[in-house]
């Protein structure tokens, strides 16, 4: 019986739909049987371990074993050749998928400094707030229950100080959580009070002096 091609082989072990006349081939004959299940196994292996990049360079016993396993004795020759390239392709597609992946997974962000925003007394007691300054130079701010307001909530940094100087960050808009960009040069552990405040639809860009809620950046 003439056995499947190892590259379509390959490409099946990386999950690629079976045809009909591939399903019932396999069906038929154990030889491709096993060569599709040695090189799965070898996808599974590939896909599990841990990362490609930081592995060295397999002597050359591992891919002895590798066509080893791939080609028992009784069914040496030409074919050999074929299925040890296909299990190299498929080591190779694995390590493409585990690159790739690395490179389009966000890098994970460190949290720089971080405050819990509390009432002030005028607030209601259970409007709360976290805020988490990230390493890429933004910020995090959640917030809960606050009071509704005519105008808008607006997001400060300020020296604590001098109560005078502060930083407007941003607005927060009818989300519970916003990512608010940190300006460039901005002294965090100067400007260390994080202000939650009530402003009106005015035109002035001052603080209004009605803050709602209020925390300090720690480390």
């Amino acid at each position: 019986m003439r056995h499947l091609d190892p590259d379509r082989l390959a490409l099946l072990a990386l999950a690629e739909p079976l045809d009909s006349f591939e399903a019932g081939h396999l069906a038929e004959c154990p030889g491709c049987r096993h060569d599709l299940d040695a090189l799965r196994h070898v996808a599974e292996l590939g896909a599990e371990g841990p990362d490609l990049d930081r592995l060295p360079a397999p002597p050359a016993r591992v891919w002895e074993g590798i066509e080893a396993a791939l080609d028992p004795p009784e069914r040496r020759g030409r074919r050999s050749h074929w299925l040890l390239a296909a299990a190299a392709v498929v080591v190779l597609a694995v390590a493409g998928t585990v690159v790739l992946n690395r490179i389009v997974r966000a890098p994970a962000e460190t949290v720089t400094a971080r405050a819990t925003l509390k009432p002030l007394a005028t607030v209601p007691a259970d409007a709360n707030g976290t805020v988490r300054v990230l390493s890429g130079g933004e910020m995090r701010v959640d917030v809960r229950n606050l009071p509704l307001t005519s105008g808008f909530h607006e997001v400060w940094l300020i020296d604590p100080d001098h109560p005078t100087k502060m930083i407007a960050i941003g607005n927060l808009t009818d989300r519970p959580d916003a990512t608010l960009p940190v300006p460039p040069g901005v002294d965090m552990n100067r400007y260390r009070l994080v202000d939650i405040s009530d402003e009106p639809h005015d035109g002035d860009a001052a603080h209004s002096g009605h803050s709602l809620l209020r925390g300090t950046l720690t480390s």
